[in-house]
């Protein structure tokens, strides 16, 4: 358990400084501003790691994480004010990054494994990937035409 926490925490850690760094380069946010949001993040990440593994349940980590999260910011929450204000310095996008690039990284290992799901999988993301863009594209051209821009 000790070696599973200290790997957690060394990835979140890794995780944070890039996510810093793309808070501070895309959002122009001072890495002092956001450190104390990017710690609150990376703890609450890592105690509902731990949870996960100390329960019996098969329930994702994720949901720990995010009851974690709804938890410690909810208003009546001690110190919920502080974390609010901490973590509202740190931008939702500065996050995806290194999340995608873990993936990435994570799907590239694993290259023959995705192989083996066969040419559906490849048919199935082209659609996927397809759709989302069209999509995107209509949502921003109605926005924008409501909104008067074009």
């Amino acid at each position: 358990m000790l070696k599973n926490i200290q790997e957690w925490t060394l990835l979140l850690v890794i995780f944070g400084v890039v996510a810093t760094l793309g808070n501070w380069i895309g959002y122009d946010v001072m890495p002092l501003q956001a450190i104390p949001g990017m710690i609150v993040l990376v703890l609450i990440c890592l105690v509902g790691l731990i949870i996960h593994k100390l329960l019996p349940f098969q329930i994702p980590s994720v949901a720990y994480i995010a009851i974690i999260g709804i938890v410690v910011s909810m208003p009546w929450m001690p110190g919920s004010a502080s974390i609010v204000t901490w973590t509202n310095e740190v931008n939702l996008l500065a996050l995806t990054t290194p999340i995608l690039a873990y993936a990435g990284i994570a799907i590239g290992r694993t290259w023959s494994d995705f192989v083996t799901l066969g040419w559906r999988t490849f048919v199935v993301a082209a659609f996927v990937l397809f759709g989302t863009f069209i999509g995107s594209a209509l949502i921003a051209e109605l926005v924008l035409r409501i909104q008067g821009i074009i």
